[in-house]
């Protein structure tokens, strides 16, 4: 188990935070999934969670199709969960099936929505994920919550849309948004950015085809991401939305600087300009101000460890 993470749950032998009760994970098999189910563990929660039909279950995994209401329903009522962290989505910002996307993130998210406040047993606290990516190009240098969406492709469109439909659901349910800026680490697909990154070196490759250079990201490591939602499920600020971010951005450029440090030999990088595109997000910078107020400053590695993390595994 990470250290910090057992560090910051175990003390003097008092209970766990989630000793005792039952938390619900949508999307328990998915990247973010596997951390998060690790870090509600160490809290002492029962840990569900639903999977993709035809994927393993067990005795607290489900298959739930979200867009099947009466599925979605069972696995609620079967749980009773205390609290609720809803991470299944279309999360692939170039993936090719619109109707597919919008119909995952927002009909999904509003059956389960259906099925918690209709269910015998409220949970305390709802944590949707959502995305940055719904602040689109803003013409500020550090986005915090009170900036305007401007949603600059499908996936962000279908993220901001899920928002507004939650909102319908705030009177009845704890529902809490988090907007994660990029994150990575062990486990993420090599169709996201820096693990395709990492795995060209890992192979000891000398030409890797990437997208604008000149973009930069605010890039987390996925333990502290888990963390934060963690606290955030503990403090269960009902009604309100937080970015997830380490509060730097780094460019497409020094991310294969950083990697060639940590291999020790230079890659060629070749612009394909078909994976530039045409409303490319230039640069995503978050305040993490409003969160740490809420639930305390969260320790995260430096970027460069987690890529070495990723490097090294």
């Amino acid at each position: 188990m990470n250290r910090m993470v057992t560090e910051e749950i175990v003390s003097l032998g008092t209970p766990r935070e989630g000793e005792g009760k039952r938390a619900l994970i949508t999307g328990l098999r998915g990247f973010t999934g596997y951390y998060m189910a690790r870090e509600l563990s160490a809290a002492g929660y029962h840990v569900h969670g639903t999977v993709l039909p035809g994927e393993p279950t067990g005795p607290d995994i489900f298959a739930v199709d979200l867009l099947d209401r009466a599925a979605v329903a069972a696995a609620v009522e079967q749980v009773r969960p205390d609290v609720v962290v809803h991470l299944a989505a279309i999360a692939f910002v170039a993936h090719n099936d619109a109707d597919q996307m919008y119909r995952v993130n927002v009909v999904g998210t509003r059956n389960l929505l259906e099925a918690l406040a209709a269910g015998s047993h409220k949970p305390s606290s709802v944590l949707l994920a959502s995305s940055a990516n719904i602040y689109g190009n803003a013409d500020v240098s550090i986005i915090d919550e009170s900036v305007a969406p401007s949603p600059a492709n499908d996936y962000a469109v279908s993220k901001l849309a899920m928002e507004y439909m939650a909102r319908l659901w705030m009177d009845k349910l704890p529902i809490t948004i988090a907007r994660p800026f990029n994150y990575t680490g062990v486990g993420q697909a090599e169709n996201f950015l820096l693990p395709k990154i990492v795995s060209h070196f890992r192979k000891g490759a000398r030409r890797i085809e990437l997208g604008n250079l000149a973009i930069a990201r605010d890039f987390s490591d996925v333990r502290m991401v888990a963390r934060s939602y963690r606290r955030l499920l503990a403090a269960a600020p009902a009604g309100e939305a937080f970015n997830v971010c380490s509060g730097r951005s780094h460019s497409l450029e020094s991310l294969v600087d950083m990697m060639s440090d940590i291999a020790g030999y230079r890659i060629e990088v070749h612009v394909n300009p078909a994976f530039v595109r045409a409303n490319e997000v230039l640069t995503l910078t978050g305040s993490n101000a409003k969160l740490f107020d809420a639930i305390g400053e969260v320790e995260s590695a430096p970027l460069v460890e987690t890529l070495r993390w990723m490097y090294t595994a």
